[in-house]
């Protein structure tokens, strides 16, 4: 059994949540929360919002033991791209990219073999 969690359009790049993602990734979901606790980068606040949703949603809509859960699949593909213009001289225009990327955590129970 498993339980899902996605964050769309979260205004980081998917290289630096990619970072804080390889992190977690088949961990116990109470290391997952340490280890997104005490590191210092952007993307793990949006990651820990991600990863208590997911466990919600294991515990409210499968009953799964929420002590018993790790973080089975972790991964951070490419949002929209949001384009806008920098004015540079005579009358030329920069384009910058602002870059968003979707979160998407999926948490199971372990196999108790």
């Amino acid at each position: 059994m498993e339980a899902k969690a996605i964050a769309n359009t979260v205004r980081v790049t998917p290289r630096k949540a990619r970072l804080v993602v390889d992190l977690i990734r088949n961990k116990d979901v109470a290391e997952a929360k340490a280890i997104l606790k005490l590191t210092n980068k952007q993307a793990t606040e949006v990651v820990l919002k991600v990863l208590n949703s997911a466990i919600a949603n294991a515990e409210h809509n499968y009953n799964m033991d929420t002590n018993n859960l790790y973080v089975k699949e972790a991964y951070v593909t490419d949002g929209i791209r949001m384009k806008r213009m920098l004015p540079r001289a005579k009358g030329r225009g920069d384009v910058i990219i602002k870059r968003t990327c979707n979160v998407t955590l999926v948490v199971a129970e372990k196999e108790n073999a």
